[in-house]
């Protein structure tokens, strides 16, 4: 199986007649995602490529049924209310594309997801893949170009970075490793769901067999991966490759998540931190497909 998504999921797209909303979801559904509403007040009655639009979530979900996952094409400042109208109409993951969403927004919606038990990827996220079978947001830009670099197998893929999430899945496919499922949890400072939350649902999914990780200076997502490393609740074989090498304290390294104050968070921390635990910590994204083949013929990296 694969985590998150699978070509079942029924997909709502918020936001579905902007330019952002119409392109991508000719993506998701030409690559085969079960995409059944879109939502844009005041465009009901219309369509996008096939999809029927609706005014609001509530009435998407009365008029086309169940609603899996809602992917949000919509400007940062309403994300908040979209989002919002998608849990209260039932919806359980939501992938929150748009960047610069204000922080109390996503700290706002993440507790009333966690009140509903829903869950969401991003902000600021390309979204995610399951090889040959759904993607949701915009990740491999056009169908063509995703089935040619997302190839179906059994390494999980969890990035925090949107071009190096594409770039890590083209490698292992070049080198002929099929990928289980790729997810960009973004870039921001506070996401929904982060390397941990993502690792953990590798772990329980039995078509994964080990994971790749794109980390970062900033934030504590890598030392909590290690975390649960050492308390026994992530058993994969693991590989990991941390940008930012170069960046001096106080300085943002391309993403808003992505800084270093003193010694927390910075790339030596990571480092040392995930190699005491056991993490295959590579020195180039290139060494990655090396550093597989040699876990999966049972060598030790």
């Amino acid at each position: 199986m694969s985590i998150i998504v699978n070509e079942k999921s029924r997909v709502c797209v918020q936001g579905i007649t902007g330019r952002e909303g119409m392109v991508r979801t000719h993506l998701m559904k030409d690559y085969g995602t079960h995409v059944v509403a879109g939502v844009t007040p005041g465009k009901a009655g219309t369509d996008v490529h096939g999809v029927p639009v609706y005014d609001t979530m509530e009435e998407a979900v009365e008029k086309a049924g169940q609603i899996d996952i809602s992917v949000l094409f919509v400007p940062a400042a309403l994300v908040k209310n979209a989002a919002l109208e998608a849990i209260d109409a039932g919806v359980k993951l939501l992938v929150i594309v748009p960047d610069r969403v204000p922080i109390f927004d996503v700290l706002e919606v993440s507790r009333y997801a966690r009140e509903k038990e829903a869950h969401f990827v991003g902000p600021n996220t390309l979204g995610l893949v399951s090889p040959g079978k759904a993607v949701l947001g915009m990740i491999g830009g056009r169908a063509e170009r995703a089935r040619e670099w997302f190839r179906p197998g059994n390494i999980g893929v969890s990035s925090r970075s949107g071009g190096m999430t594409s770039a890590i899945s083209y490698f292992l496919t070049d080198a002929g490793l099929g990928q289980s499922t790729i997810v960009h949890v973004g870039g921001d400072a506070v996401v929904g769901l982060s390397h941990p939350e993502v690792v953990e649902l590798f772990e329980k999914d039995d078509q994964t067999e080990m994971v790749v990780l794109f980390g970062e200076i900033g934030t504590t997502q890598e030392d909590r991966v290690a975390d649960l490393i050492e308390s026994g609740k992530f058993t994969k074989p693991l590989i990991a490759y941390i940008g930012g090498k170069a960046a001096k304290s106080g300085t943002r390294f391309s993403h808003a998540g992505a800084i270093v104050e003193g010694t927390r968070g910075s790339y030596d921390s990571k480092v040392k931190r995930l190699k005491e635990v056991g993490v295959h910590v590579v020195e180039s994204v290139s060494d990655i497909p090396q550093v597989a083949l040699k876990l999966k013929k049972g060598g030790t990296g």
